[in-house]
């Protein structure tokens, strides 16, 4: 078996890549090709886990803004994590993946609680294990979601895959002079309130010393590169 740099790694990914290019709901064809991409790192043997957004079907802070309750609209939000982490789930084990979804908020008839000691089991099996509703507590991100379950089971690396190869200075989409970095440390991440992740996401990466991996997620075969350790995207470390 492939010798890789991560063994056991938690991937957060944002509810609007499922979308494609519809940009809201579930694109089936779009889940097909992410799987697919997540099936090849699971083929080498890594210790797979997934946090994924919600917000392609709702979004608590946008709605809360607008005069609902924030608590109301992060458990809303929550729920809507779960829809996509059955969908994710349904198409890996379609292509002959065995997963199990765990969620922070009891709901036993389509998914297990989420129990450390158990998700890290499942791990061990070569499941890939899909962590929904958050942390199960409003007013947290899915980014601080997955930092909080990747210190809970001890992974070696958090990867944040999104549409843009890595941390730039300033949105790159709307400033051409928008400088990348290969690396920088969790300390400048959070001085210079760089938006790619929370600040409490950040922090708890830092606590831990979880190295943090932003990279683009949607590049044929990307996720195999970070897991070799090759140079891909921005690295946050100490």
């Amino acid at each position: 078996m492939e010798k890789l740099r991560y063994g056991r790694v938690m991937l957060k990914l944002s509810g609007e890549a499922l979308a494609g290019e519809q940009g809201f709901g579930i694109e089936p064809q779009t889940i097909q090709s992410i799987c697919r991409e997540l099936v090849e790192a699971a083929s080498l043997g890594v210790q797979l886990s997934l946090v994924i957004g919600g917000g392609n079907i709702f979004r608590g802070v946008s709605v809360s803004s607008k005069g609902m309750d924030r608590a109301s609209a992060d458990y809303m939000g929550m729920l809507a994590t779960v829809m996509n982490a059955l969908a994710v789930q349904d198409a890996l084990e379609k292509l002959g993946v065995t997963t199990r979804v765990m969620t922070a908020i009891d709901m036993k008839e389509v998914a297990e609680p989420y129990i450390r000691r158990r998700a890290i089991r499942h791990l061990e099996k070569g499941r890939v294990v899909i962590c929904g509703a958050g942390t199960g507590n409003p007013y947290f991100t899915t980014d601080s979601a997955a930092a909080l379950r990747a210190s809970e089971i001890d992974a070696d690396v958090l990867l944040k895959g999104t549409k843009v190869d890595g941390i730039y200075s300033a949105d790159p989409m709307k400033d051409p002079k928008a400088k990348r970095f290969k690396d920088i440390t969790y300390t400048d991440a959070l001085s210079r309130q760089l938006k790619v992740m929370d600040a409490a996401a950040f922090s708890l990466c830092m606590e831990k010393q979880i190295p943090i991996i932003v990279f683009n997620f949607f590049k044929k075969s990307e996720i195999i590169r970070v897991l070799r350790g090759e140079p891909v995207g921005t690295l946050v470390h100490s």
